[in-house]
């Protein structure tokens, strides 16, 4: 099966745990954005729900399908966060971000009882770090930070290169935010908590991409036969 259908599978069975009159958080992503699609099919059927994008472009695709949105101003407390992940470890630590919009995704988890994440098989690892995780910074002192960025990565024991994200253009990647990222090619990270701690302590440091904590379960579809097979993780 091909990617693209593993997402869509592990989507589809993330639907089916929404319930009438949930405050949702809507993810970021290429399988977020298909739990949205899904989504406003129910809520076109008649589902009642309300939800929180993570970022402009989920905003958009909401509208699209018809999702009704509130902020976090008005509903500060949600129910129920699906969001996809870059990489998933077995105690549930994420690397997020690969869309740039971690920042408003980790605001979003924190704010829900449960965050449930749908990734296919791939995102499975054993150890985090293999996915570049990203980091995101203010511009002003740009080199400074990214140097601090790096002491930190080695205080905490890992080890790799840092490198400013660029779009299509060549241009510096800018989150919604107005932020840049600064994406760390780790290869493995030996003790994220460590490395959590050590980059919130860095001055001109945002957010970074190790959701620790946060996720309460997880749908993985994985091919099996030629079908998708759903396996669940944690509360989900």
């Amino acid at each position: 099966m091909s990617p693209a259908e593993l997402k869509r599978a592990a989507a589809a069975r993330a639907v089916g745990l929404v319930e009438d009159g949930m405050r949702l958080g809507l993810g970021t992503g290429s399988t977020a954005t298909l739990f949205v699609e899904l989504l406003g099919e129910r809520v076109r059927a008649g589902l009642s729900v309300v939800g929180v994008p993570t970022s402009e472009a989920t905003r958009r695709a909401a509208e699209a399908a018809g999702i009704p949105l509130t902020t976090l101003d008005d509903t500060p407390e949600l129910d129920l966060t699906v969001d996809g992940a870059d990489e998933i470890d077995p105690e549930l630590r994420l690397i997020k971000g690969g869309g740039g919009a971690l920042l408003r995704e980790k605001i979003v988890a924190a704010a829900s009882r449960r965050m449930v994440v749908i990734v296919d098989g791939a995102k499975r690892v054993e150890t985090l770090g293999r996915f570049p995780l990203p980091i995101e910074v203010v511009p002003f002192g740009l080199g400074a930070t990214t140097r601090a960025v790096a002491a930190a990565i080695r205080s905490a024991g890992a080890a790799g290169p840092l490198a400013l994200r660029r779009g299509p253009d060549g241009a510096p990647f800018l989150t919604d935010g107005g932020h840049l990222i600064l994406d760390a090619g780790l290869g493995r990270i030996p003790d994220p908590e460590a490395l959590a701690r050590a980059l919130v302590a860095v001055p001109g440091v945002v957010e970074h991409g190790l959701f620790i904590g946060l996720a309460t379960g997880a749908v993985v579809a994985e091919a099996a036969d030629g079908q998708p097979r759903i396996v669940t993780l944690g509360a989900a």
